[in-house]
């Protein structure tokens, strides 16, 4: 996906987290939409810094990058949302365009799904809100239907869960 799908996906995530999150349609759920959209949309830029170092769609699109981002909150405090970004931008990589990313990078094999548009592609945009619309039902599962009181972490992770919302 180009830069302009990618923002696409982490404004419209944004949005449908916030509702996800806060469902009432009231105040609440426009300041959720705001502490989760900066993050997530940042996380959903980021991977693409690496066209301007190292090797485009190798260098920040993998997995050992993204348990970076997810360990960062439990590590530091702060950037509860921004792996949100992240990942759905990997997801949008390897669904959404026909080149895949490199999933375990420094090994430069990449992966990607058979469905996947030319970045160029007309029917880009399109694919940005199918997958998205993916994404978000995907979201929406997690929240409501993971037993997550009946579930046993460790204190850090159950602020992490806290802090989503759940």
């Amino acid at each position: 996906m180009n830069k302009k799908g990618h923002v696409m996906n982490g404004v419209l995530l944004s949005i449908g987290i916030g509702y996800i999150l806060e469902p009432a349609g009231t105040e609440a759920t426009f300041v959720k939409i705001l502490e989760v959209g900066l993050p997530i949309t940042l996380g959903a830029l980021f991977p693409d810094v690496d066209t301007e170092f190292g090797k485009h769609r190798k260098t920040l699109h993998n997995l050992p990058v993204l348990g970076l981002f997810v360990a960062f909150p439990y590590l530091f405090g702060n950037l509860e949302f921004v792996w949100i970004g992240v990942l759905t931008h990997y997801v949008l990589d390897v669904m959404g365009s026909k080149r895949g990313i490199a999933l375990f990078y420094p090994y430069s094999k990449e992966f990607g799904l058979p469905i996947g548009v030319a970045v160029k592609s007309k029917h880009s945009d399109l694919m940005t809100i199918v997958i998205t619309g993916f994404e978000l039902v995907v979201v929406a599962a997690i929240v409501f239907y993971t037993p997550w009181d009946t579930l046993q972490f460790g204190d850090s992770i159950q602020q992490g869960i806290r802090a989503i919302g759940a």
